[in-house]
């Protein structure tokens, strides 16, 4: 998970970002568990992925 995404992003990261916090969540997920702990960690994935794709024009 990244720590600190801010309206600076650099967009040239984004392939390899979008790419760690998708398997981030895919681990989560594949977890099974669905304590509010592991709830608010998929979220904040979620979130830090809907970030770049918006502000680095991601379409997918």
């Amino acid at each position: 998970m990244l720590d600190n995404l801010e309206s600076n992003y650099n967009c040239a990261n984004a392939g390899e970002d979008l790419h760690q916090l998708k398997q981030e969540l895919a681990s989560m997920r594949g977890m099974g568990q669905s304590d509010p702990e592991t709830q608010e960690q998929i979220n904040r994935l979620e979130n830090q992925i809907a970030f770049i794709m918006n502000k680095c024009d991601i379409n997918h």
